[in-house]
């Protein structure tokens, strides 16, 4: 009979073990799951940030091809006014020559 009582403890004290262990268990496999998702939103979070950076980049870099182009047309009109700047000196240049001629043909007669 003792030997049943003896048995009959273990039996109580392994059950006892058993869940326990099995409470521990379900405790770090909810701690698991819970950095699970809170792992999973960090990445949903981080894919947001890097979606918006993506579309900022895009962003300043359709800014920055508008804005070479607005200075390629600059540069273009610049380029334009000089040759007609520089046509226009050539016929100041010109006429300034052709009254020193007369003036000079004036003076000596």
């Amino acid at each position: 009979m003792n030997k049943m009582i003896t048995n009959s403890m273990k039996a109580g004290a392994l059950a006892l073990v058993l869940v326990a262990a099995s409470g521990c268990q379900t405790k770090q496999i909810d701690e698991a799951k819970a950095a699970a998702a809170k792992a999973q939103q960090d990445a949903a979070a981080a894919q947001s940030t890097a979606n918006q950076a993506l579309s900022t980049a895009n962003s300043a870099a359709s800014s920055a091809a508008a804005a070479k182009s607005a200075a390629d047309n600059a540069q273009s009109t610049a380029n334009q006014a000089l040759q007609a700047a520089q046509t226009a000196q050539s016929g100041v240049d010109a006429t300034n020559q052709k009254l020193d001629r007369m003036f000079k043909q004036s003076v000596s007669k």
